[in-house]
């Protein structure tokens, strides 16, 4: 045991006694020390009830024949970060959660190591110190908030950004949406749809790091504390067994894990977070497997924000168990932390209603719910989740409306300074020029309350989970690094085509190159972390991780 270089042998008796000052027995001296990396806090919804999964995951270690040592790591909700400077800090924190589950581990000489989180950046933070460090881990997700509920239907968080739009519209008062408000948001857990926390979840589960149903669970039911407590005692037979999280992470279970995210028509952020999540693996992963997979994977499961059903149906409906189920024979074999396979889940698992998980046969649609595009405004790769785009926006031409920054652009739509058919170019808002690779689900959200059916934006930032509608987002390169998002200018067409995965800058090779001898990217005064990282991270179609 790894946990024995700071317990056995007299020199280390000042270890050992720092230890029995913990309570440590003697008998659990000769027990595996098992780490919990639990992101508790009370500003996140999605983790405030986590220290009662955290306490169950500490019941099973012991009950298993570990010893648990509870530690912290920060979190950061996106909801309220977002649309202010705030939002620059989310990207960045998965990197500092990878770092500081790593000084723990590694610090400590723990045997084994259990994530217990939920949100956006804290789950890939703590899948990629997980591979890092490569000791047996298991990850327990705390689940997903129950549905609102108002004026006979269910409410999530997307309906409240998209209800500012209304009130800018006229179409909804104040007072309603104040309403609205207090109806969204119930309690505890990750936000109601399949945004990017719920997305990386059942990513998670599919990537075989977490049990089988854990990803769906609701926060709030008591199966989620149940499977809390076996996720404890089964980090104590990985480390008997000798199963490190690089035997599971492998190209076919990446894979599998792609193909439910196109099933699901999960958050475009998971390509950000899946490679970065690979590149500590050390196995290979860019930009074309996600389209590769996509063309051979049908979406069956219409999932908000794009559809009407929320993670509490999916759940009621089998789970990602039954997802895996109509996949089964898309899927490639591979091990999960459970002790069996992935098709041997997905043989057992049953599909309570095919309303929400259709068949392969009949899906919501023949192909995933992700494509990266590339083109003259985005050579090195873009995302759109297409689940989300109406099929009418599919194809669109339209004149640029250009601004430098989120606010600039947030500022004309509710301004109603944006037309019908625009193309809104959000840029220098990417890994470097943000920093941080701000989302922005206040603009698209704007754009929908507001009533528009035919504006498509585009960003070398990103977007919510939450987002729907025809929004590109990573464009690479950046506009900070004098990518050609760089060079638009307002009345410049730009061409959309999701069917031939292409963006385009419809102006003249010439143009262009005149347009860049005078260009200078902007001048920002960056401190603390922000510019630390700013100068370390890499570009959107690599993960946006840091060097």
């Amino acid at each position: 045991m790894r946990s024995e270089t700071v317990k056995k042998g007299y020199q280390r008796a000042p270890n050992r006694a720092l230890l029995r000052s913990l309570g440590v027995t003697d008998r659990e001296m000769g027990l595996p020390f098992i780490g919990i990396a639990n992101a508790y806090n009370n500003i996140v919804p999605g983790h405030l009830h986590l220290r009662s999964v955290s306490q169950k995951v500490q019941e099973g270690v012991a009950a298993a024949g570990g010893v648990p040592f509870e530690f912290g790591t920060i979190g950061i909700c996106d909801g309220i970060a977002m649309g202010h400077e705030g939002m620059r800090y989310s990207l960045p924190s998965r990197e500092n959660i990878a770092d500081a589950v790593e000084l723990m581990v590694e610090a400590h000489r723990f045997d084994g190591l259990v994530c217990v989180g939920t949100c956006d950046k804290i789950v890939p933070g703590m899948l990629m110190a997980a591979v890092r460090c490569n000791i047996p881990a298991i990850v327990v997700t705390g689940g997903p908030m129950l549905p609102g509920y108002a004026a006979g239907r269910e409410l999530s968080l997307i309906d409240i950004f998209e209800g500012v739009g209304r009130v800018a519209a006229g179409t909804m008062s104040e007072e309603e949406l104040g309403e609205l408000e207090c109806a969204a948001m119930p309690g505890c857990g990750s936000c109601q749809g399949l945004y990017t926390a719920n997305t990386m979840a059942c990513v998670t589960e599919a990537l075989g790091l977490s049990l089988p149903g854990c990803a769906a669970i609701p926060a709030v039911d008591a199966a989620k504390l149940r499977i809390a407590r076996e996720s404890g005692e089964r980090a104590v037979g990985l480390v008997r067994e000798g199963v490190r999280p690089r035997d599971i992470v492998t190209p076919k279970s990446l894979a599998n894990a792609i193909k439910v995210d196109m099933a699901l028509g999960g958050s475009s952020n998971t390509v950000l977070h899946l490679m970065a999540v690979a590149r500590e693996a050390g196995v290979p992963l860019d930009l074309e497997t996600f389209n590769a997979v996509a063309e051979v994977t049908p979406h069956i499961c219409h999932m908000m924000p794009g559809g009407p059903h929320s993670m509490l149906a999916l759940h009621r409906a089998g789970g990602i168990p039954a997802v895996l189920k109509m996949l089964e024979r898309h899927l490639d074999d591979a091990p999960t932390v459970s002790g069996h396979s992935i098709l041997e889940i997905a043989k057992e698992a049953q599909v309570a209603d095919p309303n929400v998980i259709k068949t392969t046969d009949a899906p919501v649609s023949p192909a995933g719910g992700l494509k990266i595009v590339r083109g003259t405004l985005a050579p090195d790769g873009a995302v759109v989740k297409c689940a989300a785009v109406p099929e009418a926006m599919w194809r669109h031409r339209g004149p640029a409306r250009v601004f430098d920054g989120e606010d600039a652009a947030m500022e004309a739509i509710l301004h109603r300074e944006i037309a019908e058919g625009d193309v809104v170019v959000i840029r220098y808002e990417g890994p470097r020029g943000g920093p941080g690779m701000a989302e922005m689900l206040s603009p698209t959200s704007a754009l929908m309350g507001l009533g528009y059916t035919r504006v498509a934006l585009v960003t070398d930032g990103r977007f919510s989970g939450g987002t729907r509608g025809p929004c590109i987002g990573h464009i690479a390169p950046e506009a900070a690094v004098g990518g050609p998002i760089a060079l638009v200018e307002d009345g410049d067409e730009i061409a959309i085509d999701l069917y031939e995965k292409r963006l385009d800058l419809v102006v003249e090779r010439a143009t262009l190159d005149e347009r860049r001898r005078t260009w200078k990217p902007p001048e920002r005064r960056l401190t603390g972390m922000l510019a630390r990282y700013a100068q370390t991270v890499e570009q959107a179609n690599l993960g946006a991780v840091q060097r």
